[in-house]
């Protein structure tokens, strides 16, 4: 009879959040592939085999760093839109686009590494990872009818593009953003301007 993983006592009580906050930060590191259970362990100070005590397998793993990713940038953006219910559409749009860059630079690891490996390597994404994304997509295509409702976007404007488009280029933000060198404020209006221009 194979034994149940015990969790490893040699040191304080590993939690799940601690498991995954390593994991997050080697997979923003090196990818899905590169990422190993060993290295996960390695990194939190456990054997191999006490990971198994709280995940069946490192798909589990990558499921659960990859949808923290996206539902910590969804909360910041659904709390940023609740602060500014009575905003204009223009002032909600630059409100989203600040709380998506402050998530998303805010939990640096799980949000760099679920856009790393969102498609886990060549194995299709997980359903729950495709649902927490299209929740998070729901935002966006709520506000972008709002915005164009309003006349703060042209309504010829195709909205599945325009959220593709934006979402792309926020996220794209990883590459370059600096917090010594840009103030995510700025960045926010300047975003909203690009999408929606004020007009004189």
């Amino acid at each position: 009879m194979t034994a149940i993983a015990e969790p490893d006592q040699r040191v304080e009580p590993i939690s799940r959040r601690r498991i995954l906050d390593h994991a997050a930060r080697l997979l923003r590191e090196g990818g899905y592939h590169q990422t190993t259970l060993r290295e996960i362990a390695e990194a939190v100070g456990i054997r191999k085999a006490s990971l198994y005590y709280h995940f069946a397998s490192k798909e589990e793993i990558v499921e659960a760093v990859v949808n923290d990713g996206v539902r910590f940038v969804h909360e910041g953006v659904r709390a940023a839109l609740a602060e500014t219910q009575a905003a204009s559409p223009r002032e909600r749009l630059e409100a989203a686009i600040h709380g998506h860059l402050a998530a998303l630079h805010g939990h640096g690891d799980y949000t760099s590494a679920s856009i790393k490996v969102f498609n886990f390597g060549a194995a299709p994404a997980p359903e729950s990872v495709r649902a927490v994304r299209r929740a998070y997509e729901d935002v966006w295509r709520e506000l972008i009818a709002e915005l164009q409702g309003e006349g703060a976007l042209p309504p010829e404007r195709a909205p599945d593009v325009l959220r593709n488009f934006l979402l792309g280029a926020l996220n794209h933000s990883t590459d370059w953003y600096r917090p010594e060198r840009h103030d995510i404020a700025v960045l926010a209006k300047e975003f909203a301007a690009l999408i929606s221009p004020v007009r004189s």
